[in-house]
């Protein structure tokens, strides 16, 4: 599970990020930010004061933007709603970018306001995928080997990714500028020809299940 965040985009990281993803060898499914999409929601509860349960669902919307742009720029990713077409994908070339709106809108166990962003969601999916991996992908580097209460306190994680995570025990990275290497070597991505023997070595070895912690957005 990949959570590439919104703020990719304006960070200008996105098109690395998705050149990584599309060499990828092993089964992922991307989970997409919102971005400056859920901003937007954001800007305009705060101006009209709508309700937090509708801000929740265009949130998710904001998703299915990000989703369908990032589809738009790799040729590998398709987009998919349930966990069968997730699954069906998965098995083969493709890789699948969930749009979260179908099935979050059926689950009880997700808090409709903005408690739960994609971090969450991410999560979320993860354990009702059977407890697979979550690796965050954003944008603004902080602490090293940071923990979940410290992530969350800080505003980094969401308080529901924090608390899936713990409850369903997943295993978690959290990954930002220069752990490019790190992601790829989760993606078993081949090390380029021309890199330096010692370069590859230290890819294939940073596996460990310490986090890297950056910023946060939906």
């Amino acid at each position: 599970m990949v959570k590439l965040g919104g703020s990719l985009v304006e960070s200008k990281r996105l098109a690395a990020i998705l050149d990584l993803v599309g060499q990828a060898r092993t089964p992922l499914v991307i989970v997409p930010g919102g971005g400056a999409f859920a901003d937007a929601v954001r800007a305009a509860q705060a101006e009209h004061g709508f309700p937090d349960a509708d801000a929740h669902r265009m949130a998710l919307l904001a998703m299915h933007q990000t989703g369908m742009m990032m589809a738009a720029l790799q040729p590998r990713l398709r987009l998919v709603e349930t966990l069968a077409g997730i699954k069906r994908l998965a098995r083969g070339a493709r890789i699948p970018v969930w749009l979260p709106l179908k099935l979050v809108a059926r689950d009880g166990r997700i808090p409709a306001d903005w408690s739960t962003t994609s971090d969450g969601l991410a999560a979320r999916l993860a354990e009702r995928l059977g407890r697979v991996p979550v690796v965050l992908v954003k944008s603004c580097r902080i602490q090293k080997r940071a923990t979940l209460a410290t992530l969350a306190r800080d505003g980094v994680i969401d308080p529901t990714f924090a608390a899936i995570i713990e409850r369903a025990r997943l295993d978690w990275r959290v990954l930002g500028p220069g752990d490019e290497d790190e992601l790829a070597a989760l993606l078993k991505v081949p090390a380029r020809a021309d890199a330096p023997a010692g370069a590859r070595a230290r890819k294939a070895g940073r596996r460990g299940p310490a986090a890297r912690a950056i910023g946060r957005r939906r």
